[in-house]
């Protein structure tokens, strides 16, 4: 049986390249999504019509009982998860701190934060070695905007991929004797709909990248299942940004 992946938010950007590769690479994978089924049912056909296997699973990560579910799902679908990638994220309200509304932030670390503690806690009882399982990668997304701080745009955002880059190097030396690495990517100014809530902003912020223009969809997936792979064998708690240089 190929591998088992989950790929939260995984109708479009990030999430939607990181499946389709982690797909041409064997495995069968779960296109989870919250609300745009249309959307992931194009990543589904994507990768199906190359041969690959995929399902597409609705489910809202910020709700505990919306994750034990797609987790079961999968285990009735594919088996057992061997790859979680952590990546469904809301920006939140857009804006100074001072306009920041409590429903806003109340979704943003439900959704970042709780959402991928979850989702991770179900992966860890499925992989642990304690438990039976054979082990297994989690690689959460996290954001340059953790260290950069998002001001006067994002700063409640950024500080929920804080908590995720913490949350990467506690979980990885807590579950490292159980057959399970845990990292982080940290992408950049990449080219996504993530931007769209505020026009302009790409070619705003393009200038201040070292390389000269914004990142795509598929570097970060590339780094992402390169962390996955076992060619990062000896690699966990660690966080691999992907942003030129920014």
């Amino acid at each position: 049986m190929s591998r088992v992946t989950i790929v939260t938010g995984a109708s479009r950007g990030i999430g939607a390249a990181t499946a389709v590769l982690a797909a041409s690479r064997g495995d069968a994978v779960c296109v989870n999504y919250a609300h745009d089924a249309a959307a992931a049912g194009d990543v589904v056909r994507r990768i199906t019509d190359a041969g690959g296997t995929a399902i597409a699973i609705c489910a809202d990560v910020a709700r505990e009982a919306d994750v034990v579910r797609l987790f079961a799902e999968v285990d009735g679908a594919f088996g057992p998860v061997g790859l979680l990638v952590n990546n469904a994220g809301v920006a939140g309200d857009h804006g100074p701190v001072e306009r920041v509304t409590a429903p806003g932030l109340e979704r943003v670390l439900a959704v970042n934060v709780a959402g991928a503690f979850l989702c991770a806690r179900e992966a860890v009882r499925r992989m642990s070695t304690g438990n039976g399982g054979h082990g297994g990668a989690i690689v959460n997304v996290s954001s340059r905007a953790a260290e950069l701080g998002g001001a006067g745009e994002w700063v409640a955002y950024a500080a929920t991929k804080g908590a995720i880059d913490t949350m990467t190097i506690g979980l990885a030396r807590e579950v490292a004797e159980l057959g399970i690495r845990v990292n982080a990517v940290s992408p950049g100014l990449i080219d996504t709909e993530f931007h769209d809530i505020a026009p302009g902003r790409l070619e705003r912020l393009t200038p201040s990248v070292p390389m000269g223009r914004a990142g795509t969809a598929d570097e970060v997936a590339e780094a992402i299942m390169w962390l996955a792979s076992d060619a990062s064998g000896y690699v966990t708690g660690s966080r691999l940004d992907v942003s030129g240089g920014r």
